[in-house]
């Protein structure tokens, strides 16, 4: 399943408040935008951090339960963490990749590296079929 990999740069806050810290995260990863006005991912990206400490997987219903959304936009939330190697499916549930945020920013930057050097592979290939330098 190919990854889709998002990073924007966004101002660090300055506030110690592990909601903002947390907001800042995920924004910097690309998971939320402006067309989600009532936070749902960001409320659902909390919920599978909770549940990946308490090594508990979470359905798409019991996180739609929980949150008070539509199955709908919880599936939507769930694919679009899950195509950017955030979470992953087991025993019926999500949970996050990793049990740390730490590790999980370390094993997104070991994807990207693999893929900035897949790139660079192919495109020395293809500058050697093209000719020159």
């Amino acid at each position: 399943m190919p990854t889709k990999i998002t990073i924007i740069r966004v101002r660090k806050p300055v506030q110690g408040n592990i909601n903002h810290e947390l907001q800042w995260l995920g924004s910097s990863l690309g998971l939320f935008g402006l067309r989600d006005k009532d936070k749902s991912c960001f409320r659902l990206f909390i919920e599978l951090i909770k549940s990946t400490k308490k090594g508990k997987a979470l359905s798409s219903d019991d996180l739609a339960n929980k949150l008070h959304l539509s199955r709908g936009t919880v599936v939507h939330h769930l694919h679009k963490l899950q195509n950017s190697g955030i979470i992953v499916s087991e025993n019926k549930g999500y949970l996050l990749r990793v049990n740390r945020l730490k590790n999980l920013i370390l094993e997104i930057e070991k994807d990207m590296k693999r893929t900035l050097d897949d790139m660079k592979e192919m495109a020395d290939e293809i500058d050697k079929k093209l000719g020159g330098n």
